[in-house]
């Protein structure tokens, strides 16, 4: 029975249906912030009705939950069976803004999705085939530019989180998010094996509990509204198509493409599983057609979410099931309102203070993977070095490339693609590509150093 139980991979563990539970609860507490930006940002933009930007939040937490299921549990050809949660990405918001107020409306956003998506469908298989072109000096370059761009998502979290509320960067506002912050770092000192794990949900209960009590949770509108809704097919209306909204779109569907794969290798270097171009083009295929079908329901295109591959590595616990518990509470939520609403009403300096610690150990993860490189040949350390600096640009100013082309802009606004683009050329500069005088190419691995817990 040990040895049967030896032989079963990480992320293949099934750690029963309450740990799953309360695990997955930790991870849609996680991103819970991130799913509901894009279609909150979208619907406003697009002069959607407060009803109807509702209906769009529940469609993305609805559709979020079922994209997370295919890509954990996998079918035949869908889903890589890794620890990974799926939501709206982020990385299409300026295109989809820019397509409802210029580019034929909200209805064209949802055509331009699908459109888009099909063709990645096709194309997964094929950029799957990258995987060779990821050795350790491009995926710990990846990682840690995961943790590094997501830092500042927590400190607007810390701040407030709306930069035009009164108390943006109030001294309550961060004195409660060091408050979490605290918490969950004695939670992690004294705690037990079992309170470690859940630190972070643990953090964000306790912190909202204390916030509350100091007045600053207001969870006064949780019971207005519906209890129940299932998201409505076709709620806006039939999808129009344009083409230059699906040019723009097929651009985003690059770089989601090239975000997930990144995200796909990084945590399956730390479960410590084999990530090869068959998996990566499952999981591709996963998220490709959770996009296809998303705007069916009123919602956009899926990518995996960077902050929960922090949450797997933080806390350790590996197994696919976890997520796929969270895939469900997400569901769950987008089927019950209310439930959305209490998770909604959590004040954003409590989960930025444990997103603090939560995106720092991406990074910390990206940079034990780099230390075990050989940097005695310069050619690793300029690989690092270059590719770091393209990627804290757009992290550092966001208008650094508004004079770029628009295809520039969308595949480079983004701190993640543009180190995972930046490290591939180099390393094919560096590594694949022989002018005339042979060199050594260094092995190209598939699996870095895990990080310790």
């Amino acid at each position: 029975m040990t040895t049967s139980k030896q032989n079963i991979s990480p992320e293949d563990e099934f750690l029963g249906t309450g740990k799953s539970l309360t695990y997955g609860l930790q991870h849609v507490l996680t991103m819970y912030g991130g799913i509901v930006a894009p279609p909150l940002i979208v619907g406003t933009a697009a002069g959607l009705t407060a009803a109807q930007i509702g209906i769009l939040i529940t469609a993305s937490l609805f559709m979020g939950g079922l994209a997370t299921l295919l890509q954990t549990l996998g079918v035949k050809y869908f889903g890589a069976r890794l620890p990974l949660v799926q939501g709206v990405s982020f990385a299409g918001v300026a295109t989809m803004v820019g397509i409802a107020t210029t580019g034929g409306g909200f209805n064209a956003i949802l055509g331009a999705v699908i459109a888009s998506s099909l063709i990645g469908l096709l194309l997964a298989p094929f950029f799957a085939k990258i995987i060779r072109f990821f050795p350790p000096v491009v995926t710990g370059c990846v990682i840690t530019i995961i943790g590094l761009s997501l830092l500042p998502v927590a400190v607007r979290w810390i701040m407030g989180g709306n930069s035009n509320a009164p108390d943006w960067g109030s001294m309550q506002n961060i004195g409660l998010a060091a408050m979490t912050l605290g918490i969950l770092l004695l939670l992690s000192r004294f705690g037990s094996e079992t309170i470690r794990r859940t630190g972070i949900l643990l953090a964000i209960l306790i912190g909202s509990i204390l916030a509350y009590a100091l007045g600053f949770g207001d969870f006064s509108k949780v019971g207005e509204g519906a209890w129940f809704a299932f998201p409505d097919f076709l709620a806006f209306g039939a999808p129009t198509f344009h083409l230059s909204a699906i040019l723009a779109m097929t651009i985003v569907m690059v770089v989601v493409l090239t975000e997930t794969t990144a995200d796909i290798i990084a945590v399956g270097d730390i479960v410590g599983a084999k990530v090869d171009d068959k998996r990566i083009a499952n999981g591709l295929r996963a998220d490709m057609i959770s996009s296809a079908v998303a705007p069916f329901f009123g919602t956009f295109m899926q990518s995996a979410f960077a902050q929960n591959v922090g949450l797997v590595a933080i806390t350790g616990v590996k197994s696919r099931f976890v997520v796929a518990a969270g895939g469900l509470i997400l569901v769950i939520l987008g089927l019950l309102p209310i439930m959305g609403r209490i998770i909604a009403s959590i004040p954003t300096p409590v989960l930025g203070g444990a997103g603090l610690v939560l995106f720092g150990t991406v990074a910390a993860s990206g940079i034990r993977t780099l230390s075990k490189l050989d940097y005695t040949d310069q050619k690793n350390l300029i690989i690092v070095a270059t590719s770091l600096a393209a990627g804290m640009i757009p992290i550092i100013d966001h208008s650094f490339y508004a004079q770029f082309p628009t295809w520039f802009k969308t595949l480079f606004h983004s701190g993640i693609s543009s180190t995972c683009v930046m490290a591939i050329f180099l390393n094919i500069l560096f590594n694949h590509l022989h002018f005339g005088k042979r060199t050594t190419v260094e092995p190209v691995l598939t699996t870095v150093a895990k990080p310790e817990h």
